[in-house]
């Protein structure tokens, strides 16, 4: 397997968690005082950090800083809006289309001397 496909998929299980442990304790522990709801993100977190610095080292292997930062953020765009809407019951916006899109622009620009 390529360290860039071995990169995406931990990237991938990391922000699940980075998402639960950010915005899961607003709908699931809005009635606790915030210093649980921190305990038990921060414990989430942990998940997050053993997928993500993984991949991070694998994927600068291959990828520059940059390139790993922009991935990091398609992925985490890509994992947020599915949260947000079957999760969170947030309605689905215009707006995260738009910001994908600005996404691509930023891998084009990131990948560019890769493509030529």
């Amino acid at each position: 397997m390529s360290p860039v496909v071995k990169l995406v998929l931990l990237l991938c299980c990391s922000n699940v968690f980075m998402t639960f442990a950010w915005y899961a304790h607003l709908k699931e522990l809005n009635n606790r005082p915030w210093i649980i709801a921190a305990l038990i993100s921060w414990g989430i977190a942990l998940l997050e950090y053993l997928f993500q610095v993984p991949a991070n080292r694998i994927g600068y292997t291959v990828l520059s800083v940059g390139q790993l930062k922009i991935i990091q953020e398609v992925i985490t765009l890509s994992v947020f809006v599915p949260f947000s809407v079957f999760y969170m019951r947030e309605p689905l916006k215009w707006d995260y289309l738009w910001a994908g899109l600005c996404l691509v622009g930023a891998v084009y620009f990131m990948f560019r001397d890769k493509l030529a």
